[in-house]
Parts: C-alpha cells; sequence; structure tokens
C-alpha cells in the first residue's frame, strides 16, 4: 500500500467470548502491519479473566495501538432473561450502544472506519450513521454461517434446518432476537470481514458474492487466514516433547474448546473409544468436568482401569494449550474437534483431517463445511451435544476411518498449501483496505 493508505485509523469494537476476542486481536496486528492507527474499545467489566489477561498482554506488545475503555450500564439478567455471561455481555453493550458516541467521536485523529463484533451490530449501527462513520463488521464465522445470518429467520436451501444451532429453533430465545436483529441490520453496513478464504469455502463465498440469497448484502471481504500472534504462546513442554518421540501423523488430538462440557457418561465413552482406536492421542479436557450441577476430576470420572488403559496410549493434558504449535506437530494426523470456527481454519492452516464434533451454536455447520471440501468428516449422526450417548466403539471406528483416509489428507495438503500462500501474500486484507481507501477519499 502507498504511504497515504497508512493515514487510516481503525476502531476496533469486540464483544466478548475467547472466539470472539482473539479473530479481531489477529486481525489488528495485521491492520497494523498495513500502516493502519487503531483504537481498540474494551467493554469494562471483562467476562472472564482469559479474556483480560490477553487484552493486557496484547496491548503490552503492542503500545501504539490506543485503547478506549467503554463502561456500560449494568444489565439485570434476571429481567432479561439471560443466564450466559457471554450473552449477558452482549446485551449490556447493546443497552449501552448510545454511550459510545461521544467516545468515538472523541478519537484523535478522526476515525476513518469501525469494525463491529456481530453479535451487537444492530444496536450500534445507528450510533456509527449519526457519525457518518462507515462500519464494517468483523463475522467470526464461517461463510457458510454468513450465508444463514445474511437472510434469517430465511433458511437458504444449503443449509439443512437440523443443522441450525438448537437455540435458534426458539423464536422467544433472546439469542435468536438478537441473531434476527443483527441480521436485519446487515445491508446497513459497508462491508462484512470473515476469516475464510476461497479455497476453503469457495461454493458459500461466490453464494454470497452472487447477491442471490439477500438482496443489499454488503461486500464480503474474505481476509483469512489469520496468523496467531506470538503472544499467544503457551510452553507447555510435557506434550511437545511426548509429541516428539511419536510416528509421523500417527496422533489423533482431541480437543472441544474451553466451554464444551460433556456428560460424565460421554467421557468415558470417548475415552474407550480413543483407547479402542488403537491410535495414539493427545487429549485436551478441562481438569474439572461438569455434569449438572456436580464437579469431578477426570480421573475420577474415567475410573482407574480405563484411566491406566488412556495412559498407555496416549497422553491427557489438563491446561489450555497453545493449539496452532500442537497441530503444527508432525506426528498430529488428526483433529476430533467441536467444529469452532477457529478450530476449523487452524486445522486447514496445518493440513489436518478433521472429525468433527459438534456441541452447540455455529458447529454443525461450520463441521458440514468442512466435509464438503473433502478433507473432514462431520458427525450429524451423533445429534448435538449431550443430547446423544455415543458408544466408545462407534467413536474408535470413526478414527480409524479418519486416520486411514488418504484422499482426505491430500486434499488437506492442498488446502494446507494455500492456506500458507494466502497468509505470506496478505492479499485479503491488502485487497479490503485498497477498497476502502477508494471510497473514502471518493466520498
Amino acid at each position: 500500500m502507498s504511504s497515504s493508505d497508512g493515514n487510516l485509523h481503525v476502531a476496533l469494537l469486540p464483544s466478548s467470548g475467547m472466539g470472539h476476542l482473539l479473530p479481531y486481536l489477529r486481525l489488528a496486528a495485521s491492520l497494523i502491519h498495513h500502516q493502519c492507527s487503531l483504537t481498540l474499545i474494551t467493554t469494562h467489566p471483562i467476562v472472564s479473566s482469559a479474556e483480560s489477561q490477553l487484552i493486557s498482554t496484547f496491548l503490552s506488545a503492542f503500545p501504539q495501538i490506543t485503547q478506549k475503555k467503554f463502561t456500560p450500564i449494568p444489565l439485570d439478567p434476571v429481567a432479561a432473561n439471560i443466564t450466559d455471561p457471554f450473552q449477558i455481555q452482549w446485551e449490556t453493550i447493546r443497552q449501552s450502544a448510545h454511550l459510545l458516541s461521544p467516545l468515538i467521536s472523541s478519537s484523535s485523529p478522526p476515525l476513518s472506519f469501525i469494525i463491529t463484533d456481530v453479535t451487537l451490530m444492530s444496536s450500534v449501527i445507528s450510533v456509527t450513521a449519526k457519525l457518518c462513520l462507515p462500519n464494517y463488521i468483523l463475522f467470526t464465522s464461517s461463510a457458510r454461517m454468513l450465508s444463514l445470518f445474511s437472510c434469517f429467520p430465511s433458511i437458504p436451501s444449503s443449509i439443512p434446518k437440523e443443522s441450525l444451532p438448537p437455540i435458534l429453533l426458539d423464536s422467544n430465545s433472546s439469542f435468536t432476537k438478537n441473531f434476527s436483529d443483527n441480521s436485519g441490520s446487515l445491508k446497513h453496513f459497508n462491508g462484512v470481514l470473515i476469516n475464510s478464504f476461497e479455497e476453503l469455502e469457495k461454493e458459500s463465498l461466490e453464494m454470497l458474492a452472487s447477491g442471490n440469497l439477500t438482496k443489499g448484502l454488503p461486500p464480503v471481504f474474505p481476509l483469512g487466514p489469520f496468523q496467531p500472534l506470538e503472544l499467544e504462546r503457551i510452553s507447555l513442554l510435557a506434550p511437545l516433547k511426548w509429541l516428539e518421540n511419536q510416528e509421523e501423523s500417527s496422533v489423533v488430538y482431541v480437543s472441544f474448546g474451553s466451554r464444551t462440557a460433556m456428560s460424565k457418561e460421554q467421557i468415558r465413552e470417548l475415552g474407550n473409544g480413543l483407547v479402542l482406536s488403537g491410535c495414539k492421542f493427545l487429549w485436551v479436557v478441562k481438569s474439572k468436568v461438569v455434569d449438572k450441577e456436580e464437579e469431578e476430576g477426570l480421573d475420577e470420572i474415567l475410573g482407574h482401569q480405563l484411566m491406566k488403559k488412556i495412559e498407555n496410549n496416549g497422553l491427557v493434558v489438563k491446561e489450555w494449550v497453545d493449539q496452532w504449535q500442537i497441530l503444527s506437530q508432525k506426528a498430529v494426523g488428526g483433529f476430533i474437534s467441536h467444529c469452532g470456527w477457529n478450530s476449523v481454519v487452524e486445522a486447514a492452516c496445518h493440513g489436518i483431517p478433521v472429525l468433527g464434533w459438534p456441541q452447540q451454536g455455529d458447529q454443525m455447520i461450520n463441521a458440514e463445511e468442512i466435509e464438503a471440501g473433502g478433507w473432514g468428516l462431520c458427525m450429524k449422526s451423533w445429534g448435538w451435544g449431550s443430547n446423544h450417548l455415543v458408544k466408545g466403539v462407534e467413536i474408535g471406528d470413526k478414527i480409524k476411518e479418519l486416520m486411514g483416509n488418504q484422499r482426505m489428507k491430500m486434499e488437506c495438503a492442498r488446502i494446507s498449501e494455500v492456506a500458507k500462500q494466502r497468509s505470506k501474500a496478505g492479499e485479503g486484507c491488502e485487497n479490503m483496505l485498497k477498497t476502502l481507501f477508494q471510497s473514502l477519499t471518493k466520498s
């Protein structure tokens, strides 16, 4: 980009949840690389200590970024009929969005545009419209999920109704109302930024670009794959040392993110399935497993006999790991995942076949995208999360299928190579900023 392009001043407005925050910070680093000035708007109090620590570390690593703290009016969760702490934060920000106006307008130099989290769209757009400030969305899921979002409550023919997050089937839920309101405001935004790339979601991106789904859909900019930041690295020597001693592509990596809570019965069946697969495995699991109102350690849930078999065949890690670093190890040949979009993109970057076992949210739609691309399996027959008990024998058989599928491995290698080239070029962000700068200079 030319030096004149470097005058862009961008504000970032994330909401809450690591799945939303991480893409924001990775995008922020890319924007800095393209000579943008940045302001990060952080909402206080922050929901989790993990988010708070990450923001603090990020701002220390990038002192050129201006932080603006936003303190919304507290929300009564009982009156709002919301129990999830992250959804409470979304609604809190939404109801206090009008307070953002002086904070945004006082930015110096004046902002060129703002990037708003998808969960906050319908409330923030009225604020930025009055300020005549261009507003872009960071959509933190797949292009396939965006196709649903863009026309909701209608459902695209490409997405089966049973693939929708169960909560969206409840028209009275606050989540569904929020989702619908945000979808309806989409046409008022200047563009949608997404952590994806053409070779990963060709059909979905083409469908969005065609305009056949929704009239007035703003331009969609696939900026991915977002690269992890150096500050995200977590040094856990034990799993890395263990992986170094395993044969190439012989290990199944198992992780369901930070918010999945399986029943005790399902955890036991998963443990049995891993042993029955005959593969080595690295299983990342919470140190405490929630089942209704109780908490138990993994050792107590699995029992001594099964735990001994697991320890003979794999490694259990009860801490947060650097997933990017794990997936980069040559020993890893498969990934059992809930299919959160960040995990999907990271697997694609490293060429790792995925066994998708969706638990909630957008994960079924993401897993279907993997299967359609020929580089993973979507276990629709296993149902949503705790709604269905999957037996260990079936889990073991599917792991064998995943690890032995050579065609899938070849497709993974191809996508990985493309992802590396995209990352080196940084062309998605480059093209988006050029388009944006041209539109701003014309206005």
